[in-house]
């Protein structure tokens, strides 16, 4: 399957600032069955983009506009090519948490078995564990589907319940959240069960009504390492594994490792936000020479009547 991207990020400033410093992680990983063909970058005012991969190999573009400016837009199109994930067993031998044990005595997955910034065990978090009878009593695989399942059918999916630096102690009492929010419980409970769990960035293809995230904007979801298995995507948002309609473009402990854009300027204005994404299926066959890492470019000034952009959803 093939998806075509637009993702069109929009900063407006109460008056004009400067020195801007941005860093977005925007560009979709190739890694396994996902395949990035092709992206590009481009920021209005104009700017020269950079890029590096960070140690989880997410790659990060960055940028500085010194002069003085009142808005940015940053728009990145990305084409990507997916796969559908194989076909996972109906249930993992009972002794495979054994081998969790051996294969985490190891600091090789200590980020991901840790509690972290986003991520920390609190006393509401057990009681919502316990509630769910959440413990080692069924095998690993189909623990984590019925925890799943747990986290979707006990929340409210509400855009406006929490920000997105809200703790989760904040879902957690509200039962109202968004993907952001499903993504750090599930990974809080699955750490603590001693399973290594990675928080993951990307997009989800809009494809029905039964889909509780927004279709214009970003998506977030967990991954697991199984042993035999490898890293297996977990939606609790919309109770689904993670397959050829979600679209991966960094990886990290929690949100903090890996929003879409962060950065900082130099004045004292204020910043509203605006975004707008759109994910088309596309019949898409790419020579090689077009198979770029990366490509930088500039985009003409967008006037004021085309401002039309979604507010971002919280990750």
């Amino acid at each position: 399957m093939y998806y075509q991207i637009h993702h069109v990020t929009r900063f407006r400033y109460s008056q004009p600032i400067s020195e801007g410093v941005m860093e977005v992680r925007m560009q979709p990983r190739t890694e396994g069955a996902q395949r990035c063909l092709r992206f590009k970058l481009a920021t209005n005012p104009p700017a020269r983009v950079m890029n590096y991969g960070d140690h989880l190999g997410n790659i990060v573009h960055s940028f500085d506009l010194p002069g003085r400016h009142t808005q940015l837009i940053i728009q990145a199109e990305s084409v990507v090519e997916i796969y559908p994930p194989p076909a996972l067993p109906e249930a993992l031998p009972f002794s495979t948490w054994d081998e969790i044990e051996d294969m985490t005595n190891t600091h090789d997955y200590w980020d991901f078995t840790s509690p972290s910034p986003r991520v920390e065990q609190s006393a509401m978090l057990m009681q919502f564990e316990a509630e769910l009878g959440i413990d080692r009593t069924r095998d690993p695989l189909t623990l984590l589907l019925e925890l799943n399942h747990g986290i979707y059918r006990a929340f409210d999916y509400d855009t406006g319940s929490t920000k997105v630096d809200s703790p989760i102690d904040v879902a957690l009492e509200k039962r109202k959240g968004v993907c952001q929010d499903f993504a750090h419980i599930m990974l809080a409970i699955v750490r603590r069960l001693g399973i290594p769990a990675r928080y993951v960035s990307g997009y989800l293809y809009y494809e029905s009504k039964s889909d509780r995230s927004t279709p214009d904007a970003s998506h977030a979801w967990v991954e697991t390492l199984l042993p035999g298995l490898g890293w297996i995507g977990f939606d609790p948002t919309n109770n689904v594994l993670a397959g050829e309609r979600h679209i991966r473009v960094a990886i990290g402990r929690d949100y903090s490792d890996v929003p879409p854009n962060k950065g900082v300027f130099k004045g004292v204005a204020e910043s509203q936000l605006e975004v707008d994404v759109r994910i088309e299926p596309v019949e898409y066959e790419t020579p090689i020479e077009e198979i770029l890492p990366v490509s930088s470019w500039t985009i003409d000034p967008i006037p004021e009547a085309e401002e039309a952009q979604q507010q971002q959803q919280q990750q």
